[in-house]
């Protein structure tokens, strides 16, 4: 790992270390209210077969890979975020959490195939990364994939990563855009849009 670049992620929780706990402690809060804190996984839910293989990229505490998981498919969940890990595992046992760096993804280096059915990033994961490693994130994406799978990228506007640019970063990692989405319910995607959802292709 030594001269690895941190991720933006990695650089709040060195100035803030209680970061993670407070992140964990959010989402379980809302969990307990009855808030919906899994649309974005019910959106991959309805894209697969029964028994899907996904990785959860940027998994945090586990929220969309437990619903993964508990909808009946085969999920792995990668964070950088070790404290993440140890949430996702103890919220939401079953799939496999792996504390890693995404731009750094190899599967097959910790004995799991790479033929992906599906990878969701959510929760502006994207937008956490250091801006160097962004495209080899997303060219571990595309390597990742099965011929038929598909990764969801969803993240939001005015956060360092500029649509466009994303677009233009994913086509040269080798993903291909099958659909634009402004919003994980399957609102369309519009020049004004302050949200987007991209579901790629591995390119051809």
């Amino acid at each position: 790992m030594t001269g690895r670049t941190p991720s933006r992620w990695e650089e709040r929780i060195a100035a803030d270390p209680a970061h993670s706990t407070w992140y964990v402690e959010r989402f379980r809060a809302l969990a307990a209210r009855g808030t919906d804190i899994v649309g974005e996984a019910r959106l991959v839910d309805a894209m697969l077969p029964r028994g899907a293989r996904v990785l959860d990229a940027g998994c945090g505490p586990g929220r969309i890979g437990g619903y993964l998981h508990r909808a009946g498919h085969i999920v792995v969940g990668v964070d950088v975020d070790p404290v993440l890990i140890a949430a996702a595992e103890q919220d939401h046992p079953g799939p496999t959490w792996l504390v890693g760096d995404l731009a750094e993804l190899d599967l097959p280096g910790r004995g799991i195939a790479a033929d992906l059915d599906a990878i969701v990033c959510a929760g502006n994961v994207m937008t956490f990364l250091a801006p160097s490693t962004r495209r080899a994130v997303l060219a571990g994406f595309a390597r990742h994939l099965g011929p038929a799978g598909r990764a969801v990228v969803g993240f939001g506007a005015d956060r360092g990563y500029a649509f466009p640019e994303f677009l233009a970063d994913a086509e040269q990692a080798g993903l291909r855009v099958d659909v634009l989405l402004s919003t994980w319910d399957l609102r369309p995607f519009t020049d004004e849009s302050d949200f987007l959802v991209a579901v790629f292709s591995r390119g051809r």
